[in-house]
């Protein structure tokens, strides 16, 4: 089948928080043809399943206006998932971006070119600018290499809340929720919303004091599972304690939240440089990757943050993409890696500008692989100390923390990496 080929100004491969702000930003100041890609039938991301409160930003201002004249609920805490989702798509059409949903793409056929297929068959578009903006995913099951039989009743976080909040079904009586981060709390809140018991929350985390957002649902710290039960449902969840102790906890349902990775396949298969820290495409402080032309936003660099903090890197995107039309965009390459040592698991972004520019927010995030308290955060290069900061509370793992900026300028262009240490 022949392929139809055309060109447009920017490309967004996307239709998540990142992708639609990129779009709505985009299209509002000129950008010429802004089309934004999503693979799904419906726009919007994650939050098009997450109903609880909490979603905001620009968009929250418009929200009750919005909710008062559609007959939708409003959440005073700020907007619902699903509310947030549908103003996304409605301020980036609104500011002229094309948005096309059922559409995947399957390949690249040149450093800014794609292939897609979708409802209008097949297509090679080109675009003078290409931002890939497709988001992060949790790890199921079979990539956590958990053993035991392979009963239903096993869920990620996405996979529940489709399920209760997308299409109704019916999950179980008796749950256990594997992690006690934000979205552990989260898939928590969704199985009491269908009427599930909620027997636990378990995380291998050593025991420490903790406020929970539910006291009646017990938090097993320092326990690891080992093996799930049941052949025609899920009977129980095995685990280990730190003390090397084993018990079942007879359940029907379990919900493995958190360990996000970015959904980088089509970053990798267009030859795009992966941070192995992140995971996600190596980026700078303009949002550019290793190929010319080619911007990343959201959470396929960094899984995972709000949608919010996506939803401003989709808008901050805009002005280097602006800048790489009018040809006024600084020359890319020449900037140092950023590499952090254990146990920091990341730095974002994860290479600096020749030119000394700072990321969003004057700020670079990271994370940790485990509790630090105050740490103290050292900067380096060739054994050269650029910059070294306290951080005023504990490091914890599956939350960001941030790195002051204002060392970017001292970085050597002609040096080695620069190195970020925790003490």
């Amino acid at each position: 089948m022949t392929r139809h080929a055309r060109d447009v100004d920017v490309l967004i491969v996307g239709g998540g928080p990142a992708g639609l702000a990129a779009g709505a930003e985009l299209a509002a100041v000129g950008a010429g043809r802004v089309e934004i890609l999503e693979r799904e039938q419906e726009a919007g991301g994650i939050p098009r399943h997450c109903h609880h409160g909490g979603f905001g930003g620009r968009l929250a201002r418009s929200a009750y206006a919005w909710a008062q004249a559609t007959g939708s609920a409003y959440a005073p805490g700020g907007t619902g998932g699903p509310a947030y989702a549908r103003l996304s798509v409605a301020a980036a059409v609104d500011a002229g971006a094309a948005l096309r949903t059922g559409v995947t793409v399957t390949g690249w056929a040149g450093p800014r070119t794609v292939e897609t297929t979708g409802p209008g068959g097949l297509e090679r578009i080109t675009a003078r600018a290409l931002v890939l903006a497709t988001g992060a995913r949790e790890r199921p099951r079979s990539a956590r290499l958990i053993p035991g039989t392979r009963p239903p009743g096993v869920y990620t976080t996405g996979e529940l809340q489709q399920a209760v909040h997308l299409y109704g079904q019916r999950i179980g009586t008796r749950a256990v929720v594997v992690g006690d981060e934000p979205v552990g709390h989260a898939a928590a809140a969704t199985l009491r919303a269908a009427g599930v018991r909620v027997v636990a929350m378990v995380t291998g985390r050593q025991p420490r004091p903790v406020r929970l957002r539910n006291r009646h649902t017990p938090l097993l710290t320092g326990a690891t599972v080992t093996g799930l039960t049941g052949r025609t449902r899920l009977s129980g969840v095995t685990l280990r304690r730190h003390d090397g102790r084993t018990t079942t906890l007879r359940c029907d349902t379990v919900v493995l939240t958190g360990d996000f990775v970015p959904d980088h396949e089509l970053a990798r298969r267009g030859g795009i440089l992966l941070d192995p820290g992140t995971r996600g495409p190596a980026y700078d402080a303009a949002f550019r990757t290793s190929v010319p032309g080619v911007f990343a936003a959201g959470n396929l660099l960094h899984a995972v943050e709000h949608a919010g903090f996506a939803a401003q890197e989709g808008r901050a995107v805009a002005v280097p993409v602006l800048h790489r039309l009018a040809g006024t965009e600084e020359p890319a390459g020449g900037g140092r890696r950023l590499v952090v040592d254990a146990p920091l698991r990341w730095i974002a972004p994860n290479v600096t500008d020749p030119d000394g520019a700072r990321p969003q927010g004057d700020r670079f995030v990271l994370r940790t692989a485990r509790r630090l308290s105050r740490p103290l955060l050292v900067v380096s290069q060739d054994g050269r100390e650029l910059h070294r900061q306290r951080l005023l509370s504990a490091a914890v793992p599956g939350r960001p923390f941030h790195l002051a900026a204002d060392w970017a300028g001292r970085v050597d262009p002609a040096g080695g990496a620069v190195r970020i240490t925790a003490l």
